[in-house]
């Protein structure tokens, strides 16, 4: 048996779709179903085989871990160690354990890539927003390993017993509100976004590209079974 996650394909075959600008009524007939059946399969009310997984996937251009939401690469690719390592600066060495080393450069990768497409928008309150946000969580992770390993409190400014209440993580909610009301302004202002189509990014940020890919697939992964472990 296939892995097999019916909302997600129904989701990712509605996209597909309206994507490529197609009617339900000509890509149903394209791929030789019923109208009412490709209906039901978007809608996730009806489970497709996998003959017509297969088909379907020729159909758009898509790998199966695709279409079945495993990877958000249409390809299907994923960053692997030594992509993450060429990718690299020139003479970089290793520093500690290889998985930290690997999972440090996945995190630079997708950084860089969204900051580079924050810079095209070219819009300062976004990308501070961006940047405060992100370095409040940095702050934080390093806070406590700081503290668990024994460090001087007095290192830094914010008391400890405010960090232990909230205070860094509640930094990052504000810098984040602030980040999605600069983007909600530029999205009044008709502001011309970057092309965030795979292809695209894939093309401006060759290499770190496959960082976000794989960045967003973890985290979007994880964040879909706590959810729907929290609705059973």
């Amino acid at each position: 048996m296939y892995e097999y996650d019916k909302k997600s394909f129904a989701q990712i075959l509605s996209e597909l779709r309206r994507t490529a600008g197609l009617s339900q009524r000509k890509a149903a007939a394209d791929l030789n179903i019923s109208q009412a059946l490709l209906s039901h399969y978007e809608n996730g009310i009806r489970e497709p085989g996998l003959a017509f997984v297969v088909r379907v996937c020729d159909y758009y251009h898509v790998s199966a871990d695709y279409m079945l939401g495993r990877t958000l690469a249409r390809d299907g690719s994923m960053l692997t160690a030594e992509e993450i390592l060429n990718a690299a600066e020139p003479g970089n060495v290793l520093q500690g354990s290889v998985l930290a080393t690997l999972r440090g450069k996945l995190i630079t990768s997708a950084s860089g890539v969204l900051f580079g497409l924050l810079g095209k928008l070219g819009d300062k309150d976004a990308i501070n927003a961006a940047a405060d946000s992100l370095g409040c969580h940095i702050y934080l992770l390093y806070r406590l390993l700081h503290r668990a390993a024994g460090g001087n409190t007095a290192y830094f400014a914010l008391p400890e017993e405010d960090c232990a209440a909230g205070a860094a993580s509640a930094g990052a909610s504000l810098a984040r509100t602030d980040y999605a009301r600069a983007l909600a302004k530029l999205s009044r202002e008709k502001a011309a976004f970057p092309d965030l189509s795979h292809e695209a990014v894939n093309s401006a940020f060759p290499g770190r590209s496959q960082g976000m890919i794989q960045v967003l697939s973890t985290a979007d992964g994880q964040l879909n079974r706590l959810n729907q472990s929290g609705l059973k």
